[in-house]
């Protein structure tokens, strides 16, 4: 099972963790505010309350083991969220994704090594932890606690067969809003439409639904 650590709890960061762990995976909560560790605890495997600016305590996770760890700490920190990226690096962890303030801090982060650099939106921790664990999910947007909108790559066992073949509304509780082919959006589709190899689908659903929806292949 892929392993997360989350560095960072706060709007953003604490969506990723509880994204990622929705999800079954994983993740290892880290805050420096007893408050927001006590409060993200019971959502994630661990949760621990450490000064990621003080590089042994942070080696004393055993960061390197971890599949993806997340530099979530926000805009009141910039200098901690460069050091703490720095450090990780050279801890040697396999991928570290870094949130940026502006273009100019994304930049520099990339050149200290930082793998991929996110640029917080309102719902960009959720998209997060569908887009670092899914390959095929493109776009996330959630509409309420219990329903969203995935854009996804159509799964190859869903190729040459029509929407109603594929029936998805019953296997899955889902129903696909849109196609997108090329340049051609296809709004509300035919169930006699057949999916080709590069198309997108946008489906609606409920949390669960969507979740199997993405385990297709």
């Amino acid at each position: 099972m892929k392993q997360f650590a989350v560095i960072g709890l706060g709007r953003f960061g604490a969506n990723v963790a509880k994204g990622l762990a929705e999800r079954g995976y994983e993740v290892l909560a880290i805050d420096y505010n007893e408050e927001r560790v006590n409060a993200i605890a019971s959502f994630v495997t661990h949760a621990v309350q450490i000064d990621a600016m003080e590089e042994e305590a942070l080696k004393a996770l055993g960061l390197r083991n971890f599949d993806t760890v997340i530099v979530a700490i926000g805009e009141h920190d910039i200098q901690a969220n460069i050091l703490v990226t720095v450090m990780l690096k050279e801890m040697g962890v396999k991928q570290v994704i870094a949130r940026a303030q502006s273009s100019l801090h994304g930049k520099v982060l990339l050149k200290i090594g930082a793998d991929k650099i996110i640029y917080p939106e309102e719902d960009m921790g959720v998209r997060l932890a569908h887009s670092i664990v899914t390959k095929n999910v493109l776009d996330f947007l959630e509409l309420s606690p219990e329903y969203s909108i995935l854009e996804m790559i159509t799964p190859e066992s869903f190729v040459g067969k029509n929407l109603r073949e594929l029936n998805l509304g019953k296997r899955f509780g889902i129903s696909v809003v849109a196609v997108k082919r090329g340049t051609e959006i296809i709004v509300t589709p035919e169930a006699s439409l057949q999916l080709q190899e590069r198309d997108l689908l946008v489906a609606i659903g409920n949390r669960n639904s969507l979740a199997k929806l993405q385990q297709v292949r």
